[in-house]
């Protein structure tokens, strides 16, 4: 699975690194589940989802 970023955000729990609008997340490795639900949902500090799972081409 892959994700892209929606709206802009600065992850704290990544060095404060800024992600803009169509950004994969995570940049580098692999990201929780349960951080991956954060961004996804709306249980995160902005209140909205911020990531959703990208479509396969295949």
């Amino acid at each position: 699975m892959s994700y892209v970023v929606i709206k802009d955000f600065k992850d704290l729990q990544d060095d404060n690194h800024i992600y803009r609008a169509g950004d994969k997340y995570p940049r580098k490795g692999r990201a929780k589940k349960e951080r991956l639900e954060e961004l996804s949902g709306s249980d995160n500090r902005r209140g909205e989802p911020l990531i959703r799972e990208e479509e396969d081409d295949s």
